[in-house]
């Protein structure tokens, strides 16, 4: 950013740079009485929106306490609770509701806690389907893919009498991690084959990852964590509650490396040619080994840089 002084700016413009691209501030003030310096002032300051400073790495540690703060809050409220009993998280989900005549997915809340697993609906209020950890055997993900193309990954619960659901959320392999730490015996979390579902599940590559997301105002640059898998490459930022950006890999065509302008500093791109979304532009501190990894899900070698 250069200094301006355009008389035009207003405040709208000033709100705009700070919510998209933030200033610092340096600031040196003495303060003095009859040419005596009393009062020394040092301010190193950064303002920016709250998605600029997260896409930074500032006020991630606030921004996952209080996002930590919130769930538990919020998922006491909705969940009635046992005595002694603790609520570990929640996020937006829902249970596939399997009954011989009819399969419907019925969203509303997944509540995990040292006890049990519950989905919730709040509104008309209705627990879904519920279960004691202690009855847990398996939990196993499963991907399929929507009707609008995007491929999402559900978790298989099996219980010991040998009775299975599937449940949804947004967050499939936190949930994952969270009920092979909680339940109280042996859990079984390994993918499924490629035969149950459309991938084995296994994680090729997983990091920070840039997203040049298009908006009608012109695209941006946004920071999140990229998981590349055989079935395609998922990216969420840390204020999405779903994933932004969805590639199958059936639907990747060419993967290339070029020069610009990077926010990750290295001034190298990742174009990713689809079939059916047009070119997708990323970058990462180590661009090459995305490249060299979302090209090899189409069988072929990395291609050469640009």
């Amino acid at each position: 950013m250069k200094p301006t002084r355009d008389p035009r700016v207003t405040l709208d413009d000033l709100v705009e740079v700070l919510l998209n691209k933030g200033a610092v501030l340096h600031l040196d003030l003495i303060v003095s009485v009859a040419d005596i310096p009393l009062i020394g002032v040092s301010l190193r300051a950064a303002i920016a929106g709250m998605e600029t400073m997260l896409e930074y790495g500032m006020l991630r540690r606030w921004d996952e306490d209080t996002r930590a703060w919130a769930e538990r809050s919020t998922g006491r409220r909705e969940l009635e609770l046992r005595a002694g009993e603790r609520h570990v998280v929640h996020m937006r989900g829902g249970h596939l509701l399997e009954d011989g005549f009819q399969t419907t997915w019925r969203p509303g809340t997944v509540h995990l806690t040292d006890r049990r697993l519950v989905v919730l609906r709040r509104e008309p209020r209705e627990v879904l389907w519920e279960t004691e950890l202690a009855e847990v055997r398996a939990v196993r993900p499963e991907t399929e893919r929507t009707i609008g193309g995007e491929q999402r990954t559900r978790l298989r619960v099996v219980l010991a009498d040998g009775r299975q659901t599937l449940l949804s959320c947004t967050e499939p392999e936190r949930l994952r991690a969270l009920l092979a730490g909680t339940c109280p015996g042996p859990l079984e979390t390994s993918p499924v084959g490629p035969a149950a579902g459309t991938g084995d599940g296994r994680t090729v590559l997983e990091g920070h990852l840039w997203y040049h997301e298009p908006r009608r105002d012109g695209p941006l640059w946004r920071g999140g964590q990229g998981r590349l898998t055989p079935d395609g490459l998922m990216w969420k930022s840390p204020l999405d509650s779903r994933p932004a950006l969805v590639l199958p890999a059936d639907d990747i065509t060419a993967v290339r490396t070029e020069p610009g302008g990077s926010p990750a500093g290295g001034g190298t791109v990742i174009t990713v040619e689809t079939a059916s979304q047009g070119p997708v532009t990323l970058t990462a501190d180590e661009p090459g080994r995305w490249a060299g990894a979302l090209d090899s899900l189409r069988g072929a070698a990395p291609l050469p840089s640009a």
